[in-house]
């Protein structure tokens, strides 16, 4: 295999970017430099997709490399050398790739698909670019495929939160809406109402049900940290349920397309501090 030059179109997001903590104290020590490697990879892979300088076949091929390193199809190409890394983290650990390949096949779709006819539609993509990342925290630290259902709540939930607060840019930079279009019609909206400098009353009322749609998985999603058998994932996951919480909360008082809305840092490490506490003693 030819060597590609500049597979990789880093977007400057790290771990800051992200609604929750990324491979934080709370997770055990042994499991946190495998963590660093699947968020590198996962970044990697998910800049790709979102790369507005790209054509939709040159994302696929690029991430096509990437799944190929991961199936061991090629080796020591340093131009994938993330994957590689991400390869060799999952055969120390002996944690399934197929979260890997799920992230994969979730953000080529993101290369050719740019709305979404339903909630369960939008689900489903969930389903393989956030519930992996859930999978692979249980797996890592010695969970089971019990643990999977209250994971997948939680990280769908989080996919949609981080959808809603980014539905302006996700429009105007990539021409991408998460929003449900059949939600949209109900409504009387339209996808150019989301490049307004705030939001209208029909795009407020898609807001509303999908976040209301949000606190549903949110039920499930609290079982989490009393399902874990590590006590340290239960801290962890109790914390991004507080997270969670606190952003459905702010965004059903606060316009994403007036300003992107988010905690504050005092009010993240709040979270974080009651979250863990809780999750000590779930």
């Amino acid at each position: 295999m030819a060597k590609p030059a500049g597979v990789e179109t880093p977007s400057g997001k790290d771990a800051s970017y992200e609604n929750f903590p990324v491979g934080s104290f709370l997770l055990p020590a042994k499991a946190r430099p495998h963590v660093a490697v699947f968020y590198r990879y996962a970044r990697a892979i998910d800049d790709i997709a979102d790369n507005p300088d790209l054509a939709p076949d040159e994302k696929i091929r690029r991430l096509a490399g990437f799944a190929a390193v991961r199936r061991g199809d090629t080796t020591g190409d340093e131009a994938y050398a993330t994957g590689m890394r991400m390869r060799t983290s999952l055969m120390q650990s002996a944690v399934s790739p197929r979260h890997c390949l799920d992230l994969i096949d979730a953000f080529k779709q993101d290369a050719v698909k740019n709305r979404y006819n339903d909630w369960p539609e939008l689900i489903d993509y969930c389903l393989r670019s956030a519930a992996p990342v859930g999978r692979y925290l249980i797996d890592l630290t010695g969970g089971t495929r019990d643990d999977y259902a209250s994971s997948d709540a939680l990280c769908n939930a989080l996919q949609v939160i981080n959808h809603l607060q980014d539905c302006q840019d996700d429009f105007l930079t990539m021409d991408r809406v998460y929003l449900p279009q059949d939600w949209m019609r109900e409504a009387g909206a339209d996808v150019d109402m989301l490049a307004k400098g705030q939001a209208s009353p029909a795009i407020r009322m898609v807001l509303d049900r999908c976040l209301e749609a949000t606190r549903t998985l949110m039920l499930t999603a609290k079982q989490l940290p009393a399902n874990v058998q590590n006590r340290r994932l239960a801290m962890e996951s109790a914390a991004i349920i507080r997270i969670a919480d606190a952003l459905i909360e702010k965004l059903s008082n606060k316009d994403p397309l007036a300003a992107r809305v988010e905690l504050s840092k005092a009010g993240y490490v709040c979270c974080i501090v009651r979250g863990a506490s809780a999750g000590l003693f779930a």
